[in-house]
């Protein structure tokens, strides 16, 4: 079995493949302060509840864009899974072209959602990621990462009004059904998510028409969501073809094939290096 980390700001993603099929997944709370030994009781539980065996876990890999966290994971996956971690870092094999100006400022959950979209959709494409922050990203139909747009997600945005102001509330992020409201926590809401709504709206008909200027077949760009908000957001707008919640674990295993015999002899030399008998007194 593998088991795949999506490590985010504000939530974990963790899914367990075998044969390549996604047979589990869970959610949990980002948090710095855990121990490598915490994260690892609580993996031993879920992996318990569902009847899986940790013994069974024969590879793991990792995309992160919190990097306090990463050392965490990977001393994890050495304790309770006796494995070294594959990261998702340059040198990794995507099948991605990066236009980007420096590939290494692209965060890996972009470039893992890139990976599975172009894998499960072709191309052009428009990537929406409704996480911490919202991204787009945009993918041509010869697998080239052109590049995106970040803005500030609706949890961040709520926050900030909360912290950034002196009498306006914490909110739940969920539609008021109007926008003339009658009581502040709706109208809280109103601007929040309509307002994100209509960002969406805008930033992928802009990336659209930018796509599409640069596609020699004229085909139109596909538009998947994925992320925490996207069923919300889509419920409200027509841009968006496929929201897909699971597209980042389903990128890692694509991307974990891609590279699992590279990555199992470079453990193997690393491995030998350690060991007692090649160590210099």
């Amino acid at each position: 079995m593998l088991l795949a980390f999506d490590v985010g700001n504000t939530n974990i993603v963790l899914g367990v493949f075998k044969d390549g099929e996604l047979i589990q997944n869970w959610r949990l709370e980002s948090d710095n302060n855990k121990s490598a030994d915490e994260y690892g009781m609580i993996i031993n539980q879920l992996f318990s509840y569902e009847n899986l065996n940790i013994k069974d876990v024969e590879d793991v890999i990792v995309s992160t864009v919190v990097p306090s966290v990463l050392f965490t994971i990977q001393h994890l996956a050495v304790k309770y899974f006796r494995k070294r971690a594959i990261v998702i870092e340059p040198g990794v094999k995507t099948g991605l072209i990066i236009k980007y100006d420096n590939p290494k400022q692209v965060g890996a959950d972009r470039i893992v959602n890139a990976v599975a979209a172009f894998a499960k959709y072709g191309g052009p494409l428009v990537i929406i990621d409704f996480g911490t922050a919202t991204t787009f990203c945009a993918v041509s139909e010869k697998s080239e990462y052109l590049g995106g747009s970040i803005a500030p997600g609706l949890k961040i945005s709520s926050e900030a009004l909360f912290e950034k102001t002196a009498k306006l509330p914490k909110v739940e992020l969920e539609e008021p059904g109007h926008v003339v409201c009658r009581n502040t926590i709706q109208s809280m809401q109103a601007g929040l998510v309509y307002g994100h709504m209509g960002m969406v709206d805008y930033i992928v008909r802009k990336m659209k028409s930018e796509l599409q200027e640069l596609t020699e077949s004229g085909k139109e760009p596909i538009v998947i969501a994925t992320g925490g908000f996207a069923d919300l957001i889509n419920d409200g707008i027509d841009c968006i073809d496929h929201v897909d919640k699971l597209l980042t674990l389903e990128g890692l295993s694509i991307i974990y094939e891609k590279n699992k015999k590279a990555q199992k002899i470079k453990r193997n030399d690393e491995c030998r290096q350690e060991s007692p008998e090649n160590q210099k007194e």
